[in-house]
C-alpha cells in the first residue's frame, strides 16, 4: 500500500472546482472531437458512410473511446493538468505527493470509462478513479506554500553555503 500524507488531503480540490474542471474538459473534449471528425469526413468520403452506417451503441462507444484518450493523453503530456485543471490551479499527484507515473494517468482514465457513474465524482470526497489509482486532485498554489514552509521550518539553524 502507497503511504498517504496528510497534506495531500489538506489542499484537495473542492467539489466545484472538480465539477468545473469537468466541465472544462469536456466543452473541449468536444470542440476538439468535431474538428476532427469534421475534417476526417471532409477528406474521406469513405469515413462519413461509415459514421452514417454505424449502430448508436458503435457511435457512443468512439466517443466514450476518444474522451478517455483525450483525458489521458491531456494529463499524461502534461504531468497531471488537463485544460481544466490549468485553468483552476490544480493538478493530478500520487497520495503520496509524488508525481503520477503514464500508468497511474492510463489507470485513472480507464476506471472512468469502466464505471460509467464515475463522472459524477466530483459529488463525493474521491472518485473511484482516484481511490484506485491512490491519486488525488489538489490545489497546487496552497500544497506548494505548505511544502515549501515545511523545508524553511526545517532548514532553521543550518548553515548557509555563501
Amino acid at each position: 500500500m502507497r503511504p498517504y500524507l496528510q497534506i495531500v488531503d489538506r489542499h484537495r480540490a473542492s467539489k466545484g472546482t472538480r465539477l468545473a474542471n469537468y466541465l472544462i474538459d469536456l466543452v473541449a473534449f468536444y470542440i476538439v472531437f468535431f474538428m476532427i471528425l469534421t475534417l476526417l469526413m471532409i477528406i474521406s468520403p469513405a469515413y462519413r458512410g461509415w459514421v452514417a452506417n454505424s449502430s448508436d451503441i458503435t457511435q457512443r462507444l468512439m466517443g466514450v473511446t476518444s474522451y478517455l484518450l483525450f483525458c489521458f493523453f491531456m494529463e499524461a503530456v502534461s504531468g497531471g493538468r488537463s485544460l481544466g485543471k490549468l485553468i483552476t490551479g490544480t493538478r493530478v499527484i500520487m497520495t503520496d505527493g509524488q508525481k503520477p507515473s503514464v500508468g497511474n494517468y492510463f489507470l485513472r482514465n480507464i476506471i472512468r470509462g469502466v464505471i460509467l457513474i464515475d463522472q459524477l465524482s466530483f459529488l463525493s470526497e474521491n472518485g473511484f478513479h482516484d481511490s484506485w489509482s491512490n491519486t488525488r486532485v489538489i490545489k497546487i498554489k496552497d500544497y506548494e506554500a505548505e511544502r515549501q514552509l515545511k523545508i524553511d521550518i526545517n532548514s532553521i539553524g543550518t548553515k548557509e553555503i555563501v
